[in-house]
């Protein structure tokens, strides 16, 4: 299945590409990925645990905000992890920097992610099939 097959989140061929997916990078990516010491890491509350979620994720500073693209959008852990509770912390280049999470669907996710690391956003394109813009204001 690709993604054009898995168009829309709500389709049956939706939830089961998010769920191959997001399985895979939990079990398999997201382990590997966390301790490579340059990835960049985004650290959420969990919503029912209380507990430090921390997720690798792609993206690019841009002053005093750090922007980033969901490729599940409000079905994704850490969306709706920030949503509930937007402070959250950002790794990068091995320095944590505290920030306030903005889900923001008006945004063209498929625009910003020309704006943002080449590798990560192809892979979003790929993978994703309902975009969605997060900024985080850093303090």
């Amino acid at each position: 299945m690709t993604p054009h097959e898995a168009s829309t989140e709500d389709s049956a061929r939706g939830r089961r590409w998010h769920r191959l997916v997001t399985t895979f990078q939990r079990r398999v990516g997201n382990p590997v990925l966390s301790r490579l010491p340059g990835q960049i890491l985004l650290e959420t509350t969990g919503r029912t645990s209380g507990l430090p979620r921390r997720t690798p994720v792609g993206g690019r500073r841009i002053g005093d905000e750090f922007w980033l693209v969901s490729e599940f959008g409000t079905r994704s852990q850490y969306v709706r992890n920030l949503q509930a509770d937007p402070r959250v912390r950002v790794r990068l280049r091995g320095r944590w920097h505290a920030g306030t999470a903005h889900v923001l669907p008006q945004d063209d996710a498929v625009a910003r992610l020309k704006s943002l690391p080449r590798l990560n956003s192809t892979g979003v394109r790929v993978l994703g099939n309902n975009l969605l813009t997060v900024r985080v204001d850093l303090v």
